[in-house]
């Protein structure tokens, strides 16, 4: 990303630094939890291999904008942001079901708050998907309103208004 991108107004060099600086954090973001979920071993399970597939994705698209930097990878990246938040929603859900499972069978007897207190603090990290909800949130920034989307989206895109 240039300055030459937003060259309109004098907002656009700190526009420009920070879609930079998220553009780095989700790199950052990306390739360590991608990281961990490999040293964790986040493969055991078909389902398991989505957070790692949708990394993988991210990271070929944010390279595919570095040597395109035209619109499309932009937009593929965005639908790849939305997909790991929908994403993050059904690991929530799929690690709290784990947890409520094994807590079932170490103690048959558990219900209610009982049951909901020991399946979120259960062996599997019930929160550990919001890592990916926070991956699609700062691509979702870096992308939102973005000068080369704007340029070229028409009415599909925020671009009725300046940043």
């Amino acid at each position: 990303m240039t300055m030459a991108d937003d060259r309109e107004s004098p907002e656009s060099a700190t526009s420009a630094r920070l879609r930079s600086a998220l553009c780095a954090i989700l790199i950052v973001g990306l390739v360590g939890t991608g990281t961990e979920l490999v040293l964790l071993k986040h493969f055991e399970e078909p389902w398991q291999l989505v957070p790692l597939a949708l990394i993988g994705v991210a990271l070929v698209v944010l390279g595919w904008y570095r040597v395109a930097r035209g619109p499309a990878p932009l937009r593929a990246l965005r639908a790849t942001m939305w997909t790991c938040v929908v994403a993050a929603g059904v690991g929530l859900v799929q690690h709290f079901r784990s947890n409520v499972t094994d807590a079932r069978e170490s103690n048959p007897s558990l219900s209610g708050r009982a049951l909901y207190a020991d399946a979120i603090s259960g062996s599997i990290p019930s929160l550990a998907p919001g890592a990916m909800l926070q991956l699609g949130l700062v691509g979702l920034a870096f992308v939102f309103r973005h000068p080369r989307l704007r340029h070229n989206a028409g009415a599909t895109e925020f671009s009725s208004s300046r940043e």
